[in-house]
């Protein structure tokens, strides 16, 4: 029962944090690994993303109800990560991993140092695309990310984040609310690879699902009522943990 009540508490957090600037999973399948160590990893990562892909979708419609999403780059880039999930999915069973893992980190760094460096960074919503050019940019960040989320995953909301403050000029908070939709793409693409052989527990799944959709719409709404100041600072401490994570996992642990 104690160990239900501790992912539970995590689902939540995770839920919380995710919606916001991505990053949940930093909570969730740490918390997952201590209480069932002897599990296999693949049905972990199989039972976090049902709580994940209902969370994110949550979120999404917290988002969407509250605040104007940016359909236009949204839509093209949930798409490509959606179909790219797999492809990532595919090629982490044929290819090792262990040089992502090392550049992780160092990519990390500089979007942090980036971050830091330009004050006015997503402070504003200035949408610099439209068009044609809009869905390809689109289309090509969420390839990039939903390949990446199927391969390796650590940060990818995150990264969501920012390449949609950085490349569209979207502020944090709208960049956030695009993330999501996205996420919600990559987590079901992974859902449905890990559902299909059979690497989930569903109960548990579930009842960590309910928790993980509390705190994604706390902290959707958190997020909408604090704005992109908020948002960057929380944006900037859990890139600053995922360096610190990353980088023990690939060159200590």
């Amino acid at each position: 029962m104690f160990d239900y009540l501790i992912l539970c508490a995590g689902a939540f957090l995770a839920g919380l944090i995710d919606a916001v600037v991505g990053g949940g999973g930093l909570i969730l399948v740490p918390t997952l690994f201590s209480v069932f160590p002897n599990m296999t990893p693949a049905t972990l990562f199989g039972t976090n993303k049902v709580a994940g892909v209902f969370g994110t979708s949550a979120a999404a419609l917290t988002f969407a109800k509250r605040i104007k999403v940016e359909w236009s780059a949204a839509i093209p880039a949930a798409f490509a990560a959606f179909l790219l999930s797999f492809a990532g999915a595919w090629t982490v069973t044929h290819i090792p991993t262990d040089l992502v893992r090392k550049i992780l980190p160092f990519v990390l760094i500089f979007v942090a140092l980036y971050t830091l460096k330009k004050k006015d960074l997503g402070q504003h919503h200035l949408p610099r695309h439209s068009g044609a050019k809009n869905t390809v940019i689109a289309i090509l960040i969420g390839s990039g990310i939903g390949f990446y989320d199927g391969v390796f995953g650590p940060g990818t909301g995150s990264f969501l984040v920012f390449l949609f403050v950085r490349v569209f000029g979207f502020s944090f908070l709208s960049a956030s609310a695009v993330s999501k939709v996205v996420n919600v793409a990559t987590n079901l693409g992974a859902l449905i690879w890990f559902g299909a052989s059979g690497h989930i527990i569903w109960q548990l799944g579930l009842i960590m699902a309910v928790f993980n959709i509390v705190g994604s719409t706390v902290g959707s709404r958190l997020a909408i009522r604090h704005g992109s100041g908020f948002v960057r600072k929380l944006f900037l401490v859990v890139v600053l943990v995922l360096i610190i994570k990353t980088g023990y996992d690939a060159f200590f642990s």
